[in-house]
């Protein structure tokens, strides 16, 4: 099976990395800039306590034309370059061919069935704990490390079906699932108002679940997004806001969001497809959201980096 590696940051590059260890794939990385250099000069190095990987011999490029047509596209760029990313994807696709997201949000899935026809697409959901540690070098930090994939309408694929065979070789925890949208929602629920509420009081989750007030903000945040979900005909069940509420009591205390990372060293934001898109679909909907509104637009003028 051919696959590319559209993003090979931290999430695509540890997915990615485990899946070209692999009898049967031939992965390729997709990466620019100085990542890409020392991928090609050193090889991409997964720093991990759990299983540490270095691969030496790696197919690496900016330019998804050299790759060609793949059977399958695991894409992992960040949220605000979903277009350019998904335009440049055409010359990896051919008939038969799906491009997996496993971006964060909701919203990015929409645009690559706009872009690349929704036959070609599949959702999926990242669960681990990684960053770009420097150029090449991807830190995995804890054990989890879960990819949950599926095509849109539930349905069993051979396509699917074969990736799943490779990815439950690779070394990370893989899920083939028959209800992906209500993965996807379940871990926005979660994400939308954490990134919101860690970046708006700049703290971690064990202040956010310790200081009432800003426990109750977070609780507030979830069930706007629990709303929105069943207004999109996505059921994620009557406990949802207590199930969120049992994992941010689970993470570790010192746990922050990415959008608090990047709001810490002065980047880019994807707030606009987060509490943002959030304000957004609630107002196509008809669906109030105060706290995300307020989130959105305390964090509005940080959105392109520092104001």
């Amino acid at each position: 099976m051919r696959i590319a590696i559209m993003g090979a940051g931290a999430v695509g590059g540890y997915f990615g990395a485990r899946l070209a260890t692999t009898h049967g794939a031939e992965v390729h990385f997709i990466a620019r800039g100085r990542h890409l250099e020392a991928i090609r000069r050193d090889g991409l190095r997964i720093e991990s306590e759990a299983a540490p990987l270095h691969l030496t011999d790696v197919r690496a490029t900016d330019d998804p034309a050299e790759v060609g047509p793949v059977d399958l596209v695991l894409f992992a760029v960040k949220l605000w370059d979903t277009d350019r990313a998904a335009e440049a994807c055409r010359p990896l696709v051919k008939p038969g061919t799906v491009v997996v997201t496993v971006q964060n949000g909701v919203t990015g899935m929409d645009t690559l069935c706009q872009i690349l026809g929704r036959e070609h697409v599949a959702g999926g959901v990242a669960h681990i704990g990684a960053t770009i540690a420097a150029p090449g070098v991807i830190r995995h930090t804890g054990t989890l490390a879960r990819l949950t994939y599926g095509e849109l309408d539930g349905r069993p694929s051979p396509r699917l079906t074969a990736f799943h065979a490779l990815a439950e070789a690779a070394g990370f925890e893989a899920v083939l699932s028959a209800a992906i949208l209500r993965a996807q929602w379940e871990k926005f629920a979660f994400l939308a108002p954490f990134s919101g509420v860690t970046a708006l009081t700049r703290q971690p989750a064990g202040v956010i679940r310790r200081v009432p007030e800003s426990r109750a903000l977070f609780l507030d945040a979830v069930a706007e997004v629990a709303r929105l979900a069943r207004a999109r005909d996505v059921d994620l069940g009557t406990g949802i806001v207590a199930r969120v509420e049992a994992l941010l009591d689970g993470v570790p205390p010192a746990m922050t969001s990415s959008m608090l990372n990047d709001l810490m060293r002065g980047g880019r934001l994807e707030l606009p497809w987060l509490s943002g898109a959030v304000v957004q679909l609630g107002s196509e909907l008809g669906v109030p959201t105060p706290v995300h509104r307020v989130i959105a637009a305390a964090l509005a003028p940080y959105a392109d980096g520092p104001p």
